[in-house]
């Protein structure tokens, strides 16, 4: 269900070090690396044993963590968006409508 995830870091050569080695030990590692001239001059990677799925962002500052979800059909993407607004109640509604939280 999730599809990929992303983290922006500050400290990208340290990053960078700290995963090599980390999925290496699983049999992952860099599986693509965007070139700078689509990102803003951002370096961009992407690991995994076999197509990327955690990425790894150059950044300025820190920011949220991104996580993708995969859905089959656009009726998955419905009832998820359904049942999430359901179950957060009216402080999702709030946020996707804009208004502070």
């Amino acid at each position: 269900m999730i599809d990929h995830m992303g983290f922006k870091t500050r400290k990208n050569a340290a990053a960078r070090a700290f995963y090599d080695a980390a999925f290496g030990a699983l049999g992952g590692g860099v599986k693509m690396e965007v070139p700078k001239e689509p990102t803003g001059g951002m370096v961009v990677v992407g690991y995994r044993r076999d197509h990327p799925v955690f990425w790894l962002a150059e950044a300025d500052s820190a920011a949220p963590l991104h996580v993708a979800f995969a859905a089959r059909i656009r009726a998955e993407v419905d009832a998820f968006d359904k049942a999430a607004m359901a179950a957060a109640g009216g402080r999702a509604r709030q946020r996707r409508a804009g208004a502070a939280p």
